[in-house]
């Protein structure tokens, strides 16, 4: 995925359109970028806690924060998520407490970084909220080092 197709969406459609009732474009758009989602997660056995690392998925794009592989990453990541309004609920308790979907789940306003709201998708970037060049490659860190590259969450 080079960018998210914000284009000819319907105005404020978050706000008024439920999920399970937006098209795929509108859910699609709803993604800020911020790459966090495609970062591995550590999760406490005892009390399901989830800690980000800043360890991504192999088809993370650093520079962009999108999947360089998106609409065939389950070729190369089988276990990848697909988040949908039926799937949102099971997932609520990892993704970052900055996501465009948790917060229209939870019927809370999106960020003026958000591309919906500022209209230019680098805003998510310029606020510093990304994971833009902040990423090491699931390659090149073993799964037992995960702990030491725990980052605090919200970015």
């Amino acid at each position: 995925m080079s960018d998210i197709d914000r284009s000819g969406l319907r105005q404020n459609y978050w706000k008024t359109v439920p999920m399970e009732k937006m098209n795929r474009q509108e859910w699609e758009a709803l993604c800020d970028g911020c790459g966090k989602c495609c970062l591995n997660k550590l999760e406490d056995e005892d009390t399901g806690e989830v800690a980000l690392t800043n360890v991504a998925c192999r088809l993370l794009d650093d520079a962009t924060c999108l999947c360089s592989q998106y609409d065939i990453r389950h070729q190369f990541v089988p276990e990848c998520i697909v988040l949908t309004p039926k799937t949102i609920l099971d997932n609520l308790y990892w993704l970052p407490q900055t996501c465009a979907y948790r917060l229209v789940h939870e019927k809370r306003p999106l960020y003026d970084w958000h591309p919906l709201i500022s209209g230019n998708s680098e805003t998510v970037h310029l606020a510093g909220v990304s994971m833009q060049y902040r990423t090491l490659s699931e390659f090149d860190i073993a799964d037992e080092d995960w702990e030491e590259h725990i980052i605090e969450e919200p970015i």
